[in-house]
């Protein structure tokens, strides 16, 4: 006798947000982990490099977990396995270049030895404990990009990863419409689509568009060109280097992350760069500025990447001069808005011709608006529906779609993340919500403690701090001599001296009342004291901290 359990989706990152994309599948005793992606911190995140996704369930359930299968190689989907495999100890599965990208990435972090890392091929299944996955090609921004078909006892799921409808890709790789019909046909339980451009409408341009416009600015430009894009955004690079060739310029690859993504690309066949094309930044000065094309890091306004540190006049080898060309060939990433905004001033203050923005037509984004949305769930078909891979208003509106397209609403889920929903083969429901709550990366991953050390930097980055250094009388047990007090980011000590004088004698007061001081009670009584006189002062509430020296 067949034991028919409840299958379960448990989106654990991605869910009201743009990033973090992380999905477990569960039915019985196998749980599949869909992506493992970063998020980049908000500006109140003080001193946090990234966000990455709440793994408590998954460690909770260790035994049952049997992989983590990659949709493809961008940061968001990728960015936590660093942080994620030293826990899980799982075989990681992805394309070729994806693969590439994932150990590039563990390299960085000296997590390589831990992966293990299996390559999937679009349309060959692997089995996964009771689930079965097959991966089918999709259009992206990136090489190799795959949506996935996972078959389950109740019936296939589908995952589009992140998908547009190019008719013209630059790879000659369009998205698998026939295999999407053809699952259609034959019946989809649940299907899980990409909603990040669920509020555009129409459809999103073909990326030849790009392709157009930067070989036509290349061609014009009066001296050089630097093209900030994403390091994993291979077919943009590719344009760049095929401009160049066109008009007999070189090309320089700026930036860590960006070289050690060309390296890699080259290597497996995924950039196509003629012989000698390709130069060493130490060249430069070999090649007049009408012959040269920069490849960057920074078109997010990272404040580490070349871009940003050649903006700030903080680069060692490049400054800007009079006549170059700044292509922004990027969508900024909610949250991000402010750091490229700031970049862009920087760069035309320095005498730079910034071109950026959706008008001028340097960038094409790499998902589906809403006419791609529809015509997958049309192909499609699903019994079920709930959409991934946006903030809260993306999901709504793509449920919306679905809606108008005749699924029922009993039938469309939104969900935030740590929703479990169960589907039992004719029902579908959002049974619980697990405990779920950010996880900051801030060089070590930050645990339980990690709300804690952030109000505090909150308050420091507000309010300042203040250290009371006090000495206590071994022998006697009281004050031996005046406390001193020093401030940094409070009161600036030589207009507002006095405040901190004050502070010193009530200190002094508080604690020459007792007769016998406590080393227990000491910061109580002096926070205490010291924080209400101070607000009195100031209005303002510094971080106070006692040291007590026994003399």
């Amino acid at each position: 006798m067949t034991t028919h359990h409840k299958l379960k989706i448990i989106p654990l990152g991605g869910l009201g947000e743009i990033g973090r994309n992380m999905m477990a599948v569960e039915y019985g005793d196998d749980i599949i982990i869909i992506d493992a992606g970063m998020m980049f911190p908000e500006d109140e995140m003080l001193g946090v490099d990234l966000l990455i996704p709440d793994i408590s369930y998954l460690l909770e359930h260790k035994s049952k977990l049997r992989g983590i299968v990659i949709t493809h190689g961008h940061e968001d989907h990728i960015g936590a396995l660093p942080y994620i495999l030293p826990q899980l100890d799982l075989p990681v599965y992805a394309t070729k270049f994806t693969q590439g990208l994932i150990t590039v990435k563990l390299r960085e972090q000296r997590s390589f030895i831990k992966a293990k890392l299996k390559l999937i091929q679009p349309g060959v299944k692997f089995q996964l404990g009771n689930l079965k996955v097959e991966a089918f090609p999709v259009c992206h921004s990136i090489p190799d990009a795959v949506g996935l078909i996972i078959y389950t006892p109740l019936g296939a799921i589908v995952h589009s990863g992140d998908f547009k409808i190019d008719y013209t890709p630059v790879d000659g790789r369009p998205t698998d419409l026939a295999r999407l019909a053809k699952l259609g046909n034959d019946g989809v339980l649940l299907l899980m689509a990409d909603s990040t451009y669920a509020e555009v409408p129409g459809y999103t341009p073909s990326e030849r568009v790009v392709s157009h416009t930067l070989e036509r600015i290349i061609g014009e430009a009066p001296g050089r060109v630097i093209i900030a894009t994403f390091s994993s955004l291979v077919s943009r690079i590719q344009m760049a280097i095929d401009a160049a060739a066109k008009y007999s310029k070189r090309v320089f690859i700026i930036g860590r992350s960006m070289h050690d993504t060309v390296k890699m690309a080259i290597d497996q066949g995924y950039l196509n760069a003629p012989s000698g094309i390709i130069c060493n930044a130490e060249e430069l000065k070999k090649y007049g500025p009408d012959k040269t094309v920069l490849v960057t890091t920074g078109s997010q306004g990272e404040p580490t990447s070349a871009l940003v540190r050649i903006a700030n006049r903080d680069h060692s080898e490049i400054r800007i001069h009079h006549g170059d060309t700044v292509i922004i060939s990027a969508t900024p990433i909610p949250g991000n808005e402010a750091l490229i905004n700031r970049t862009i001033d920087n760069l035309f203050r320095q005498g730079a011709n910034v071109i950026y923005g959706e008008r001028s037509s340097v960038h094409v984004h790499g998902h589906g608006s809403q006419e791609e949305l529809k015509m997958l769930i049309n192909l499609v078909r699903p019994k079920f529906f709930a959409p991934i891979h946006g903030e809260y208003r993306h999901l709504v509106i793509h449920a919306n779609l679905a809606r108008s397209l005749g699924i029922p609403e009993s039938n469309i889920f939104v969900m935030d993340n740590g929703n479990v929903l169960e589907i039992d083969g004719n029902n579908g429901r959002i049974a619980t919500k697990l405990p779920y709550g950010n996880v900051y990366v801030d060089g070590l991953v930050l645990g339980d403690y990690a709300q804690v050390i952030l109000r505090d930097r909150k308050l420091l980055s507000r309010d300042g701090i203040v250290v009371v250094i006090v000495a206590i009388d071994k022998k006697e047990g009281r004050l031996a001599g005046r406390p001193d007090i020093v401030s940094r980011g409070f009161v600036d000590s030589e207009h507002d001296g006095a405040v901190i004088e004050l502070g010193r004698d009530l200190v002094a007061s508080t604690l020459s009342k007792s007769h016998h001081v406590e080393y227990s009670s000491i910061h109580t009584s002096i926070k205490d004291t010291l924080s209400k006189f101070f607000y009195e002062q100031t209005r303002r509430r510094p971080m106070i901290i006692t040291t007590a020296i026994e003399v």
